[in-house]
């Protein structure tokens, strides 16, 4: 029996000596090259890079993963006791590993025959996500992990151990750590979570994708029960506080930021800035602030400015028709389907929704709409712009104004809420709607500094991306006259010089035997006209005379001197603007004449900083001399004349001095405004990205100038009226409209018009006999030969 009990103790010792070696050996192999730990004292995971306004306010995000790094003080408490709860109730207690809890995994991987998993601490999760990045259910991994743990709580405080982890892991939804998480479910900060939205995100922690509360909602209120149920048992919480957030509605959805959605074109400009300058991975992972020049007051006044007068200039283009039109058992459908819509996102006056016509009555002459099963009235007054495309308006609307000309019952429609209704059983009074194809773009700067204050570069990122301010070239019209101009007034003319405004026949190239005859818009002439009035009324013929003169390599010089870069060839179409320019470059150019001759480079960035608050990058403003502060003057006081007297006038609604200038191409496919107060400058463009022409009359005066208006209005509102300061180099003399010389009494209508010193008229406005004499032509002569 001994010896029996001798052969088993031997056979024991020697299993466990087996054990012991095979376990040495193990540790030493498994133990060799762990990760280095003090890397957890410099804990650098990627994180949202964010694009800030003026101002301070996130403008824009940028990310491979949604994170946003939070200390403990920032988390809501209920939060962080439910993740403690139901991930590892010892975790202050226990020194980096449960053994207890090691026991129950090993038994259950018994049974299983498997590495199933369970039993890591926090400290081991931890481990895992940040140093060995490795989730592979292997003994070689859990035992790694057990090593490195210990070694952590050894050097890192339970408080910074929790800090890594709340951050580190992924919580579904593209969602790193609680803050991003908290944000992305309940648009919330971590430390706004109540009980029962605390519950519910520390439940994700197990299986993120498998509780997701987007896409699996039953299975994760399941979970969130499980986590109340063992803060209770805990102790953090009681039965009735477990009760009330079980049945505490959770309201999901991250809230959109509007100055985020205002702000993408702005903010996708600096992102390609960003990536160029610094490379994809710090832009997407270095958790980069950059600090704009974006003024987010302004900036939403352009996309709202932009968006009116496009949908006012879309409407005038014609109605394309409704969405669809439906059966009456898809329009039941279509109706249900649209009120389960309106549960999760109630309308607002002002929204804009998709309804469905169930009555036209051409007799009252209005149309009844369901609205995801409520009435609205839409009467002909809210949709009589609705002509069909390249009709006759007049003709259209006087002739067959009835609401069955244009929709029919089942017609799936556009509608914007205008107000509440009076009538019994209608609830809202709506208006037709249709979203426009037209498109537009808008780009401010500081006519000062440089600072680029607002852009939009387009009527919706989400549709398109393409930067219409900074990337599209489109023809400039009559928008690059005023360049022309003022390359004239350093040649030698004066705003009172006479140019015959007559047909004019030319070779446009020098050599070339074919006959170009440019007109003016309306095809009349004016006959002899001043300087200042053809390019205020915006005439062409007189543009085409002046470049002549002056000769297109002189205006190309000048151009290239205000910052043009875009290739303009020396021939006289230039006078026409026949080449094409972004709203960016032309805008810039017309900086000089409203800075007093020197020309502001526009800047988007004032500074970009990392993580820890080094500045990469800062900007100043950069300016130069670019023409005389005299011409620069004279150039502003005939762009006034423009608002006032010229294609501009829609903008004397401002009530302010303001200067600019419209532009259009012969064939309405683009239409400009460009124009400056002292102190803000701001350009428009408009027009369809296939270059397809517009309707009848859309010049720059028509679609543009008002989202100009619109957009200065809102910029301007509150700030003091403040004129234009003249330099000493200029002087103001009253000049006979038509002679261009001093006032007399055969003058029929004068102006004041500034002058540089010096180039003033002497001789006064003769009889109007005598103005017959060839005067006139004599001008035409010298300067069209």
């Amino acid at each position: 029996m001994k010896k029996r009990y001798k052969i088993a103790l031997g056979l024991l010792v020697a299993a466990v000596s087996i054990l012991v070696i095979i376990g040495a050996v193990l540790w030493y192999f498994w133990s060799s090259n762990l990760p280095y730990i003090g890397s957890l004292k410099d804990y650098s995971p990627p994180i949202i890079t964010e694009i800030l306004s003026s101002d301070g306010r996130v403008i824009g995000k940028f990310y491979d993963e949604k994170r946003i790094i939070v200390n403990l003080d920032q988390v809501s408490k209920d939060l962080l006791d439910a993740i403690i709860a139901s991930e590892d109730d010892r975790f202050y207690e226990h020194e980096g590993i449960d053994y207890m809890g090691i026991l129950r995994s090993f038994l259950k991987n018994l049974m299983a025959t498997r590495i199933t998993g369970g039993g890591s601490t926090i400290t081991q999760q931890v481990t895992r996500e940040v140093l060995l990045k490795d989730k592979t259910q292997t003994y070689k991994r859990k035992a790694r992990e057990a090593m490195l743990s210990l070694q952590i709580e050894k050097m890192f405080s339970k408080e910074r151990i929790l800090f890594l982890y709340i951050n580190q892991i992924y919580l579904g939804h593209g969602a790193y750590g609680v803050e991003a998480a908290a944000q992305t479910y309940f648009g919330k900060r971590a430390k706004d979570l109540n009980l029962a939205e605390g519950a519910l995100i520390a439940g994700l922690y197990q299986a993120p994708s498998r509780y997701n509360p987007i896409s699996h909602f039953e299975r994760a209120k399941e979970r969130q029960k499980y986590v109340l149920q063992r803060m209770v048992e805990v102790g953090y919480i009681n039965e009735a506080q477990r009760k009330e957030a079980l049945d505490t509605r959770l309201i999901f959805g991250e809230k959109e930021d509007n100055n985020i959605k205002d702000s993408r074109y702005f903010a996708e400009y600096i992102r390609r800035y960003i990536e160029k300058q610094y490379g994809r991975e710090m832009l997407y992972k270095g958790g980069l602030k950059v600090y704009t020049t974006m003024d987010i007051s302004m900036q939403t006044s352009a996309v709202n400015a932009l968006n009116q007068g496009l949908a006012e200039l879309d409407k005038r283009e014609g109605y394309r028709g409704s969405i669809k039109s439906l059966l009456p058992d898809e329009a039941e459908a279509f109706k249900k389907e649209a009120a389960e819509k309106l549960v999760q996102n109630p309308p607002q006056i002002g929204s804009i929704i998709q309804g469905v016509v169930t009555n036209v009555d051409n007799q009252n002459l209005e149309v009844r709409v369901d609205i995801g099963g409520i009435n609205a009235l839409l009467p002909l007054a809210e949709m009589n712009w609705a002509r069909k495309p390249d009709s006759d308006v007049i003709y259209y609307n006087a002739v067959v104004q009835r609401p069955g000309f244009v929709l029919k019952k089942g017609d799936v429609i556009l509608c914007r809420i205008k107000e509440e209704s009076q009538v019994t059983g209608i609830k809202w009074v709506v208006s037709l709607e249709q979203a426009p194809e037209i498109q537009g773009a808008v780009f401010v700067m500081d006519v000062r500094t440089g600072k680029v204050r607002a852009m939009a570069g387009g009527r919706d990122f989400s549709v398109s991306q393409f930067d219409r301010a900074t990337q599209a070239k489109r023809q400039t019209g009559s928008a690059i006259k005023p360049i022309i101009y003022a390359a004239a007034l350093d040649y030698g003319m004066t705003p009172s010089t006479v140019i015959l405004d007559t047909a004019y026949v030319s070779s446009m190239n020098p050599g070339e035997d074919d006959v170009w005859r440019p007109k003016n818009y309306d095809g009349d002439f004016l006959g002899p006209t001043l300087l200042r009035n053809g390019l205020i009324k915006s005439m062409n013929v007189i543009t085409v005379k002046i470049l002549n003169t002056i000769r297109p390599q002189t205006a190309i010089d000048y151009a290239r001197n205000l910052g043009i870069t875009s290739e303009l060839e020396p021939n006289l179409s230039l006078a026409l603007g026949s080449y094409t320019m972004t709203l960016k470059e032309i805008t810039t150019a017309y900086s000089a004449f409203a800075n007093g001759g020197s020309l502001v480079e526009p800047y988007f960035i004032e500074k970009v900083e990392d993580r820890k608050g080094l500045v990469l990058e800062e900007n100043q403003p950069a300016v130069r001399e670019a023409i005389p502060e005299d011409t620069a003057y004279v150039m502003t006081d005939i762009l006034e004349g423009v608002i006032n007297e010229g294609t501009g006038q829609r903008s004397r609604v401002l009530g302010r001095p303001v200067a600019g200038k419209t532009g259009t191409t012969n064939d309405l496919k683009d239409a400009w405004f460009i124009g400056y107060s002292p102190n803000l400058l701001a350009g428009v463009w408009v027009g369809y990205d296939d270059s397809k022409p517009m309707s009848r009359g859309e010049t720059g005066a028509r679609a543009a100038n008002p989202i100009w208006n619109y957009f200065m209005a809102e910029a301007l509102k509150g700030q003091p009226v403040e004129a234009f300061h003249a330099p000493d180099s200029v002087t103001f003399v009253k000049i006979d409209s038509e002679s261009g010389m001093l006032p007399s009494s055969y003058s029929k209508k004068t102006v004041f018009q500034a002058f540089k010193k010096g180039m003033e008229p002497t001789e006064y406005t003769p009889k109007p006999e005598s103005a017959k004499s060839g005067q006139f032509q004599q001008f035409d002569m010298d300067f069209d030969q």
